[in-house]
């Protein structure tokens, strides 16, 4: 049970980090976004959009894997203190 509970997050957080980044080529609701909301628009490509107008623009990508990396590490230590061994 352990198990396919931590596959199951692990792919709901792949699956979100994709949209999070420029690589998201799916349309899965309307142009209006996510239940309504303009942020979570159709295209994806958040982080590019959260850092247009900053000097960090052009670090999107690295600042997306570094981010994504730093999140991951301290989901995985929160849940290794849940479930240890």
């Amino acid at each position: 049970m352990r198990r396919t509970l931590g596959l199951a997050l692990a792919a709901i957080l792949v699956g979100l980090a994709f949209y999070l980044s420029r690589y998201w080529v799916f349309r899965l609701w309307d142009r209006e976004g996510l239940l309504g909301l303009e942020v979570l628009r159709p295209q994806g490509g958040l982080v590019g959009r959260w850092l247009r107008g900053t000097d960090a623009a052009p670090f999107e990508l690295v600042l997306w894997g570094c981010g994504v990396f730093l999140i991951l590490t301290i989901l995985q230590a929160i849940w290794n203190r849940i479930f240890p061994g």
